[in-house]
């Protein structure tokens, strides 16, 4: 069955005209290449926006209920994905109808469905990293003079920027291979809430494997790119 599917995949490199290049071509598909860039960079934004105070806050403190919050953070990376969409499905019922409109089975869903995994792992990753960098650095700074909010920018943050970049290559990638949450949540309209998973889920749906295909190595070529870029900035980074 492998050998299948690489000879396909293949097959579809090759093959004149390419069904690359005519994916590549199609208005939907753009539109899902567009959707998908702007949907995994926000929402890695807004996990990073969340992910260092929350992973510093569990990292430094010690407070009533931490291992109930702990749990929380974990439960999106260990549900179903279908389960987390139904979630948001069913918690948006209980919202004001303008909030509801405006949001389900609206781009602003795909940004939500992603939202809620990747923060997850971009808060287990920052928290990691605030473990790994010694307290005696901020004690110290403290003691020199610094408030908090002082030492925790100009000494643990230049340390945890290798983490930062981490943390926002990881959510930056599971947002873009979402797919359970975002057709329950989202669903899967053409020009409208499409994205490159849902994309290949339509060509299959319709019976166009090359196309399935073909937005398939687009996804695994948009990761292989980030990941290679993430990781020679860090390493520059780090060891600069």
């Amino acid at each position: 069955m492998l050998e299948e599917g690489a000879s396909l995949a293949g097959s579809i490199l090759i093959s004149k005209p390419n069904p690359l290049i005519q994916a590549l071509r199609s208005r939907d598909i753009r539109f899902s290449i567009k959707l998908s860039l702007i949907s995994c960079t926000l929402t890695t934004l807004f996990s990073l926006w969340v992910a260092v105070p929350i992973g510093y806050l569990m990292s430094r403190f010690q407070f009533r209920g931490k291992a109930l919050i702990d749990t929380l953070l974990d439960i999106p990376i260990v549900l179903p994905p279908l389960v987390v969409g139904l979630s948001l499905l069913i918690l948006f019922r209980y919202m004001p109808d303008w909030l509801s409109d405006a949001v389900v089975y609206k781009w602003p869903a795909v940004v939500l469905a992603q939202f809620m995994v990747a923060c997850a792992f971009a808060v287990r990753t920052m928290r990691v990293t605030f473990d790994q960098i010694p307290q005696r650095f901020e004690q110290v700074a403290l003691t020199l003079g610094c408030n908090r909010k002082k030492a925790f920018w100009r000494v643990i943050m230049p340390q945890a920027k290798g983490g930062l970049l981490a943390a926002g290559t990881l959510a930056w990638a599971r947002a873009l291979g979402e797919f359970g949450p975002i057709l329950v949540f989202a669903g899967a309209t053409r020009q409208k809430t499409e994205v490159l998973p849902t994309s290949a889920f339509l060509e299959l749906q319709a019976g166009r494997t090359e196309g399935m295909l073909a937005v398939s190595l687009i996804m695994i070529a948009a990761a292989a790119v980030v990941f290679i870029v993430a990781r020679t900035l860090g390493m520059k980074r780090i060891f600069a």
